[in-house]
């Protein structure tokens, strides 16, 4: 009889930030000055996991990954944004929205308590410069910046040329079509044309898919992922459809859709080293449930709140009047924990989306 091995966290963690580190590596080998960045943060990551360990042992759980939206404006209107459906990105003009000074303490707090990866998010990140160059000061830090890349300009490329640890992430649903389809027409070959400009500079990029039912065939092919390596790029990170209307629903997967694209992407690893997958929310069964309200991530909202996630927009305490550390011990995750709600079975891709009513009575309590 075969006996299970326990789940643990920390050790799962750790080593799935060692393994994107170590890929990382392995994609920049052929370019001297990306390569040099990932050595150096290999080693600012492995002082990061430390600092967790250390948190560990007096009992305190910190994640390795922070989610920051920075603003809730953007310039384009995509469909089926869940950032809109939510009205946590308006068209109105921005207010009691967190300045740079106070992203900057937050970014450097994060980084003393070993959280390594701060994902920026919007809204439309490149919008807030201010923020992004914030961000430039904490190099200990690796900040992905998710963006639709229509506002890419010679600044900003200065900007990443300068400062190694901010990676745009370029958002693309597909081929031309698919893509301007849900984004508007023209942005399909304006992303082409900022991704030509950052390869040009030999500056480190990747893409963002949203990964549906109706796209699933079109961003695990040959031609999609050979077209994305001749651009220069070094990282995909596939972002499973979570249906902001009961409409979208057959967007999203079911398990039938999740076990086939699992496979494929085992196979697009085996076929591009050249490049990281990253899959998210991923295979929840591997990392013990739902990796939100700090089991391996959390989300702060562009005015301060800590949310468990930027699908489950929730939040009863707001880090303007609070440290991150305490933020992690809010009531909302503490019950969301104690309640093995993010362990619980459901259907589609995240399981605090899916049971927002139980959120919300949970949070009203």
């Amino acid at each position: 009889m075969t006996v299970q091995k326990p789940f643990h966290l920390e050790e799962y963690l750790t080593a799935g930030v060692e393994n994107i580190v170590k890929g990382a590596i392995k994609a920049t080998l052929r370019d001297p000055q990306e390569s040099a960045f990932m050595v150096s943060f290999a080693a600012a990551s492995k002082k990061a996991a430390g600092r967790r360990g250390q948190w560990a042992e007096k009992g305190e759980h910190i994640p390795p990954f922070l989610i920051a939206s920075i603003t809730s404006a953007c310039n384009l209107h995509c469909s089926g944004c869940y950032a809109r459906s939510n009205e946590s990105c308006i068209d109105e003009l921005p207010s009691c929205q967190l300045t740079a000074e106070e992203w900057l303490n937050i970014f450097q707090e994060a980084k003393e308590l070993g959280i390594n990866f701060i994902l920026l998010a919007g809204g439309e990140p490149f919008l807030r410069r201010d923020i992004i160059e914030a961000a430039a000061k904490v190099p200990e830090v690796l900040f992905p910046i998710f963006t639709n890349g229509t506002l890419l300009d010679e600044i900003y490329l200065q900007l990443f040329q300068q400062h190694r640890n901010l990676i745009p992430i370029f958002s693309i649903e597909g081929d031309q079509n698919i893509t301007d389809q849900r984004r508007g027409k023209g942005t399909y070959d304006r992303l082409l044309a900022a991704m030509e400009q950052m390869k040009r500079r030999h500056l480190l990029f990747g893409t963002s898919v949203t990964v549906t039912t109706a796209n699933k065939e079109t961003v695990t092919s040959p031609a999609f992922l050979s077209r994305l390596t001749g651009l220069g790029c070094k990282t995909v990170i596939y972002v499973e459809y979570v249906p902001v209307t009961e409409e979208s629903r057959n967007l999203a997967f079911g398990d039938d859709e999740r076990n086939w694209f699992e496979e494929q992407l085992a196979d697009v690893r085996g076929r591009h080293p050249e490049m990281v997958f990253i899959s998210f929310p991923g295979d929840e069964k591997s990392s013990g449930g739902c990796l939100a309200a700090g089991r391996g991530f959390f989300h702060i909202n562009s005015h301060g709140g800590a949310e468990p996630c930027p699908f489950s927009p929730y939040s009863d305490i707001n880090v303007k009047d609070t440290s991150l550390k305490e933020a992690l011990h809010s009531r909302l995750f503490t019950v969301l924990h104690q309640q093995d709600l993010l362990t619980a079975d459901h259907q589609g891709g995240c399981v605090l989306f899916e049971k927002r009513e139980e959120v919300e009575r949970l949070l009203a309590q």
